[in-house]
């Protein structure tokens, strides 16, 4: 049976029917098609299906859709802009070359923007203990965090 539940999604109010069992990254992906939230291990160990809630980066694919009432929900598609520019921090990935082949990237940039968001410089030991939870299977680490040093000015 479904239930109504209402919450902000990406800076709109939204109100949708929901059935109890579906997680949130089943909700994002499935019902409102925003797909940039990708699906890795569905075990809340990648990473992979970051987004942010009411300022927290949490896993979505272990977050129950029922918890979202009231909440503000962010995803990667959030982060642009009304006439679709990118964040800065899309921008900074781009640049910095920290894409790689781009599946782990949309979780890492918002668990970098849950931390932008609270330090405004954060350290390097802030930087790494953020995104501890996304994992890469590509080539590493390095140029991801010089990209989110970069867009703190300190280098």
């Amino acid at each position: 049976m479904k239930r109504e539940i209402i919450f902000t999604l990406n800076g709109e109010e939204a109100m949708y029917e929901v059935r109890p069992e579906w997680t949130l990254l089943y909700f994002l992906r499935e019902v409102c098609g925003l797909t940039g939230t990708k699906e890795g291990c569905g075990y809340g160990e990648c990473g992979a299906c970051t987004v942010i809630i009411d300022g927290q980066a949490v896993n979505s694919c272990l977050y129950p859709i029922l918890e979202v009432e009231g909440k503000k929900v962010f995803t990667i598609e959030g982060l642009l802009s009304a006439d679709g520019e990118l964040h800065p921090l899309q921008k900074t990935f781009i640049e910095e070359g920290a894409v790689q082949c781009g599946f782990c990237t949309p979780g890492m940039i918002m668990s970098a923007k849950a931390l932008l968001d609270e330090k405004d410089k954060p350290t390097e030991n802030d930087i790494k203990e953020a995104i501890e939870g996304n994992l890469c299977r590509c080539t590493g680490y390095v140029k991801i965090i010089d990209a989110i040093t970069s867009i703190t000015g300190r280098r």
